[in-house]
């Protein structure tokens, strides 16, 4: 579905569902409230904005269906971002069909009443976690089965989808938030840029977010965030993250042993022809 907004349009109404990355984690005001990107695109806007923000830190893809879905139709949004999908992979009963389930029945919901809908593809971890090589490739895997959901859907759908792997120098340090997982200010700002060009593109009466310089995290800065909050979210998601990601990485490198393998074997197939 492809959206003109009207020339008559006066006031739009922008409403984000989602998880930590909808929510704005990486990114708060001098009086420490969560901006996010939702809160720069909302700011350039040619015409007046109604902004609203739903989306709640650890969601998984059927709460945002079951709770946040409801209230987002309630404000008749024009435009919904729906940003969902890290969460349910972090779980060991992470199951892609789910989640096409239930960002379809989202998706479909809100373009019931002709929203149009905005959605960003993962990054690639692997490229700024500082983790042992197999499990980034354990990482890697699920996180391209959460994007093959995300493309599956643009395709069916004809939502916008941010590349997000396709803005130049998305991996620089510069614009991550110090856990590595979520967007700095800057990496919030590139994101409002991006979604503001495709609205653009759809006819949306938008501005081009500011990009400011990015923060540098001071070392002491990353020691005391790592106490404060990497210990505590490591214990936590180690309780049903650790077993199966330790069970991952026994298969990945089963896998690994064969790829090797086989191509050994290739090899002296070829030798001996």
């Amino acid at each position: 579905m492809t959206t003109l907004a009207s020339p008559q349009t006066r006031q739009v109404r922008f409403t984000v569902i989602g998880d930590s990355a909808a929510f704005g984690t990486g990114d708060t005001d001098q009086l420490g409230n969560p901006r996010g990107w939702g809160f720069y695109l909302s700011e350039v806007f040619q015409d007046s904005c109604q902004y609203f923000n739903f989306s709640r830190p650890g969601a998984r893809s059927g709460e945002v269906k079951d709770v946040q879905l409801p209230r987002a139709l309630e404000t008749t949004p024009d435009i919904c971002a729906v940003i969902v999908g890290g969460n349910d992979m972090l779980r060991n009963g992470f199951d892609p069909r789910t989640l096409y389930e239930n960002i379809s029945q989202t998706c479909h919901e809100l373009m019931a009443c002709g929203t149009e809908i905005i959605m960003v593809e993962l990054h690639d971890p692997g490229e700024i976690l500082r983790v042992p090589g197999l499990l980034k490739r354990v990482i890697r895997r699920r996180v391209n089965a959460v994007n093959a959901v995300y493309y599956q859907l643009a395709r069916e759908l004809d939502l916008i989808l941010i590349r997000t792997r396709n803005i130049p120098q998305v991996h620089d340090i510069s614009n991550w938030h110090i856990d590595r997982m979520h967007p700095g200010p800057r990496g919030h700002q590139l994101l409002a840029r991006e979604m503001a060009s495709e609205l653009q593109a759809r006819g949306w009466k938008v501005d081009m977010p500011e990009s400011q310089a990015a923060d540098c995290h001071s070392r002491t800065a990353k020691i005391w965030w790592l106490i404060c909050n990497g210990a505590p979210w490591f214990l936590k998601r180690s309780v049903d993250l650790l077993p199966v990601a330790l069970i991952l990485m026994a298969i990945e490198a089963a896998r690994v042993l064969i790829e090797v393998i086989a191509k050994g074997y290739s090899a002296v197939t070829d030798r001996r022809a």
